[in-house]
This record gives structure tokens, sequence and C-alpha cells, in this order.
């Protein structure tokens, strides 16, 4: 990983999970809830927040579906693009543990940090290219004021290149993370690494 960022609250260092409610053991699962788990993501069944959704098992199928499809599909927009707007809409609603997990996931595919440490700051002026910022201010625009997307929002996309494609991807992708963003907020709390002696 990159060197540490810590501003305003945010990180993109490594945090943990911890659920209010009660979760699922993983080792008394049923064959739909371990299926379901092992399709949702790679640590699902040592994370507390798969671990409480697989209460409802259709459920979280479904919404790991589309989660994966939005956000790993090939073609349309670019990956580091998607994590981009994941981590702008969860700074917008304050969502740290969401924050970090894109934090490192933009930065991996990305191989710079310098516009996540920009997306701490401050995201309304996010970005190192025109494109960034286009996607940054959309990202925002889309979590605060959706009722007031318009065609001028879309051509503000256009004209820094993107497609009708990527704008599509990247509709998809900012509005997941209001439901993402607030399942994890109201379902539990982020747990940071304990200080360093």
């Amino acid at each position: 990983m990159s060197a540490v960022i810590e501003n305003n609250g945010y990180t993109n260092e490594t945090l943990e999970w911890k659920a209010w409610l009660d979760v699922v053991d993983p080792d008394n699962c049923t064959p739909l809830q371990t299926e379901v788990l092992e399709m949702s993501h790679p640590k699902a069944k040592v994370s507390d927040y798969y671990l409480f959704l697989v209460h409802q098992p259709a459920i979280l199928k479904q919404r790991s579906e589309a989660f994966n499809a939005i956000m790993y599909a090939p073609g349309g927009l670019a990956r580091a693009d998607r994590e981009l707007s994941s981590l702008v809409v969860s700074r917008i609603n304050g969502c740290v543990y969401c924050a970090s997990v894109h934090a490192q996931r933009f930065e991996q595919l990305a191989k710079r940090n310098d516009t996540v440490a920009q997306v701490f700051d401050d995201p309304r002026s996010a970005g190192v290219n025109e494109r960034e910022k286009a996607i940054a201010h959309f990202s925002i625009r889309l979590t605060e004021e959706p009722e007031n997307i318009g065609p001028d929002d879309i051509q503000a996309l256009k004209d820094v290149g993107l497609t009708q494609a990527e704008i599509l991807d990247l509709l998809h992708a900012g509005s997941i993370f209001a439901w993402a963003n607030r399942l994890m907020q109201n379902l539990g709390e982020p747990v940071f690494p304990a200080p360093q002696a």
C-alpha cells in the first residue's frame, strides 16, 4: 500500500467493520447462506457486514450480483473511475469505512494516491485532470441533488470525453453507493487499527 493518508476522519488504511446486531455464525450457515456468501465476496465469511446481511440470503444474493456487475463488469467506464465515484460518494455521505475501501482500490488501479488525498481534504475540488474533476463533480451532484440532474450535467461528462456507456456506468456506480453507504452506516461502525506503539 502507498503512504497512509489521514484527513478529516478519513483514511486509506484498511479498516474493520463491526455490526451492532447479531451476525450469522459462518460454521452454522444453511447451504443457501454459504452459497450466497461464497458468490458475494472472497472475504464474506469473515466479514460482519456480509455475515449480518446473509440473515436474508435472497436479498444479499441480489445485492451482490448487482454490486459485482456494476463495479467489476468489463467494458464501459474504467475501474479506477468507478472507484473514484464510489470514493467521492462515500466521502459526501460520511461513510468512513466505504471511503477507506474505495480509496485503496482507486490507488491500486490508478497507481497513485494524489486524488485520494484531495477527496479526503475537499471532494468538491478533487481531481488531477478535467476528467477526474467532472467525475467527482457529477458524483457529488448525484449524491446531494439527484432530482436536479439534467442534460447539462450529462453534457459536462461528454465534454471531458465520457461515452454514453461510461456515463451509464458512472450513474450505476455512484447510485449504488447511496445504498451501500446507508447499509454500512446504519448497521454498524468502522473499526480503526490500534495505534502503533
